[in-house]
């Protein structure tokens, strides 16, 4: 690709028309892009702000994405001596280039540089030539010159000049050398090794001090530029009368080499010069050439005797890998002789410089989830040293999750290839080793922080799977019931949980109604004071979220039990106008002896365990000797026969308490009527036996047929039941029965009392009632909140017709269910 003319105009400034007019035809901007590089052309000396090329477009990339990918340029030589114009996506200089400054008088000046663009990750080569210009004129280490030339000297013999030295290269440098007119003398160019050009003042006719003294000489140097520069120096040659003879060197030229870590002293080579002359005139004295510059003076020194070249200052190949010295032969005549001789000395490289690891492109944070290959830094190595010295190899842990991947040239690019963790390692520091190929190898190290961000990959999880909850009943509106915690793994807002309750039913009620949750910190307050004789127990799924995204969310379930209070008096329900809060009027015989039932006191405590636990005591009596109550089945006994002074009208002040903290009470006032001659309306069971007839013992045979039938049916009927209860127990671990609902039954014939509820995960049952002459009866369930079925299990009253009366009440309400009773005597004396 080439640029046109205008672009050339604008973009180029020379010193004069003229240069600009020369240099047209013989620079360019050149730009071509060479197994993925792309290399630009331009000459030395350009302004600053003279457009290289449009780099975003030889790089196939839109003025967008210069700010969008932060484009930018670094230069590998250490100055930015290019930008890019963000408005045009322009290449232009930055710094005036001197080519001589930059790259002295290598044949090729190249710099490279390195476009970094992100979003992603990608660095790409760019490679600018610096043409060379005529800039610089050829010049003379010295532009007076003297030489001293004996007079005898013979034809032909050839005088060593200084070179001229200029800094341009090609076609631009040294060209030609010219001597002004002398018939005497007349320059030759001799080409040493490297392409210098030494010129040499040749002896051409004989010198005759007597004639001439002394010849004054022009010597020019000229480039091959266009137009032509040139540089001159003064040669004066002092014509004497003496030795006429030269040291002559065995070679002309002399080779050696040495290492670059070389000690001071160390030998490097002997020259060796001889003259034929006698005495004065052919003792030779070494030297080193009278222009030699100072930085092989510092280096190296000569024997003048001997004429052998050592080492006295330290080598460096990667600053200068070769030295040409020039070597003077004198001897000590008058005037003196002189010969000349080069010693080529070739540095050779050893592994003295360690790799360096450069970091192209910072690293950026890495997400956890990212996929193998993602790229995370860009990086190069060089070595200063030459072939295997300056073979680079990079390489990191085996057990780290990233990897290097060589890109071109030394560069490589940092990539993940393991699986991340932040909640396992949130930082890394990678350490990169260098090594290079020298022996022994050096190696270098860089450690790059690589950081791990987060992502929302871990729920939240409860201190644990489920929490049982005991409160007590009638406790306070909005107190807290209790407080659960979850913790998340992860960072920042993915670590943030919010608590929350599902919907659920509690007795056909959202559970929202009895309870809510501090969506902050998982406390529970209740919404209203609980009663346990309506509900027991009933759970709550809290549910803990994060605020990642997606969110994660983990459910934990809370049993809450209601614990009982004493807080329900004893109710009488019999007699039945007590219950009714009227007095209870009872007769009974004045014949009755000590221990004769009078009658009985039944009352019931809506509360459960110890606080239902009921004692009966006889608080007044109008004569507290004649009558006794049984402390727990509330029967009304005379404690001594009847006697003709007792007044027949008694009045009984009886106590009711249950066992609860504090105790709940209740009274029942019985009033005895005491008449001669009355039949007994309540019998005593235990103690009075009436004389068989033959009527009664016909009922009493018919009683026992009755009672033997209804036994064998009950017997059959329970042997099917436990089958059944067996067989459902082996698959679900307890007698169940299928019921969600809590209601309360009850016989009106026989006081029967029955409270179900199967709500929640404990489900019983509590039956209570009988015949309010008989002994105590209870039924408890025994049920499993994982059983498929809801079956009861039954403590046996004390008679058939009772547990009749049970089933029959428990098929009306419940016709889809299965009972399994256990049979358990209570007494009626004393828990």
């Amino acid at each position: 690709m080439f640029y046109s003319g205008p672009r050339m105009t604008k973009t180029i400034g020379y010193r004069d028309w003229r240069w600009q007019l020369l240099w047209w035809h013989h620079f360019f901007f050149l730009w071509s892009t060479i197994n993925g590089q792309t290399r630009y052309s331009i000459p030395e000396e350009m302004k600053p702000g003279s457009v290289v090329g449009n780099l975003v477009k030889d790089l196939g990339l839109g003025l967008s994405e210069i700010f969008d990918r932060k484009l930018r340029v670094a230069s590998e030589a250490g100055k930015q001596y290019f930008t890019v114009d963000a408005g045009k996506g322009e290449l232009v200089v930055n710094e005036r280039i001197d080519r001589e400054a930059l790259c002295g008088q290598s044949a090729s000046c190249v710099l490279p540089l390195q476009v970094v663009i992100e979003d992603p990750l990608q660095l790409i080569r760019v490679e600018v030539e610096i043409q060379d210009i005529n800039d610089n004129e050829p010049r003379f280490p010295s532009n007076d010159i003297t030489l001293e030339i004996a007079e005898s000297t013979v034809l032909g013999v050839r005088f060593p000049l200084e070179s001229a030295i200029d800094p341009d290269v090609g076609s631009n440098s040294l060209k030609s050398y010219t001597l002004s007119k002398d018939e005497c003398f007349n320059i030759r160019v001799k080409e040493v090794a490297g392409g210098r050009k030494v010129p040499e003042l040749v002896l051409a006719k004989l010198l005759d001090r007597e004639k001439k003294a002394v010849h004054k000489l022009l010597l020019t140097a000229q480039d091959g530029g266009n137009p032509v520069r040139s540089g001159t120096s003064q040669i004066t040659i002092k014509v004497i009368d003496s030795n006429d003879n030269v040291p002559v060197f065995e070679k002309s030229l002399y080779k050696a080499s040495v290492p670059e870590n070389s000690v001071e002293g160390t030998f490097i080579i002997q020259t060796k010069a001889t003259d034929v002359d006698d005495g004065q005139n052919g003792e030779i004295e070494y030297s080193f050439g009278s222009h030699t510059p100072d930085n092989i003076l510092s280096i190296f020194s000569i024997d003048h005797s001997s004429g052998t070249i050592s080492l006295k200052g330290k080598l460096d190949f990667e600053e200068t890998a070769n030295y040409e010295i020039d070597i003077s032969a004198k001897d000590k005549g008058s005037p003196r002789m002189e010969g000349h001789c080069t010693v080529h000395i070739e540095v050779t490289d050893t592994n003295d410089n360690a790799p360096e690891i450069i970091l192209t492109s910072p690293p950026k944070p890495v997400r956890e989830d990212s996929p193998n290959g993602t790229v995370v830094a860009l990086l190069s190595a060089r070595d200063l040293d030459s072939g295997d010295n300056g073979k680079v190899i990079l390489h990191i842990p085996r057990k780290s999750p990233f990897s290097l991947k060589p890109s071109f040239s030394h560069n490589y690019v940092l990539v993940t290839s393991g699986r991340l963790d932040r909640e396992h390692v949130s930082d890394y520091t990678i350490e990169i080793v260098a090594t290079d190929s020298g022996s022994p190898p050096l190696t270098s190290k860089k450690s790059i922080p690589v950081s791990i961000t987060d992502v929302n990959d871990n729920p939240p999880v409860f201190t644990q799977p489920f929490y049982n909850v005991y409160l007590k009943e009638n406790g306070v509106a909005g107190s807290i019931l209790y407080s659960v915690s979850a913790s998340d793994l992860d960072l920042g807002e993915n670590a943030k949980i919010s608590y929350s309750i599902l919907d659920s039913k509690v007795q056909d009620v959202s559970v929202s109604s009895y309870v809510y949750i501090n969506s902050d910190n998982g406390s529970i307050y209740s919404m209203h004071s609980f009663d346990y004789e309506k509900l027991k127990v009933f759970q709550i799924q809290v549910q803990a979220k994060d605020q990642g995204s997606p969110s994660l969310s983990t459910n934990a379930t809370v049993h809450v039990f209601i614990l009982d209070q004493n807080d329900n008096a004893p109710a009488v329900i019999y007699p039945s106008s007590a219950a009714l809060g009227s007095l209870s009027h009872q007769r009974m015989p004045r014949s009755a002896k000590a221990g004769h039932l009078v009658t009985k006191v039944t009352a019931v405590d809506a509360d459960s365990g110890h606080n239902a636990w009921i004692s009966y005591k006889l608080a007044e009596a109008t004569d507290a000797s004649l009558f006794t109550v049984n402390l727990y089945t509330g029967e009304v006994r005379t404690k001594r026969a009847v006697s003709e002074q007792d007044d027949s009208s008694q009045r009984l002040l009886i106590e009711i308490k249950d066992d609860g903290e504090p105790v709940q009470s209740a009274t029942v006032t019985v009033s005895i009527l005491m008449e001669d001659a009355l039949h007994e309306p309540i019998l005593d069971i235990r103690h009075k036996v009436t004389e068989p007839s033959k009527k009664t013992g016909r009922i009493t045979l018919y009683l026992i047929l009755s009672l033997a039938s209804v036994s064998v049916l009950s017997l059959v009927t329970f042997l099917i039941l436990a089958v059944k209860c067996i067989r459902n127990s082996r698959s679900s671990g307890s007698c169940c029965m299928r019921r969600t609902d809590c209601d309360d039954y009850k016989n009106p014939n026989r006081n029967l009392q029955i409270q179900l509820n199967t709500d929640g995960p404990i489900k019983y049952v509590e039956v209570l009632g009988g015949d309010m002459l008989s002994q105590s009866q209870s039924f408890r369930s025994c049920m499993s909140p994982m059983s498929e079925y809801s079956d009861f299990t039954l403590i046996k009253p004390s008679s058939t017709t009772d547990f009749k009366e049970v089933i029959s009440v428990l098929d009306a309400s419940l016709p889809d269910s299965t009972w399994t009773f256990e049979s358990q005597q209570v007494s009626n004396e004393k828990d």
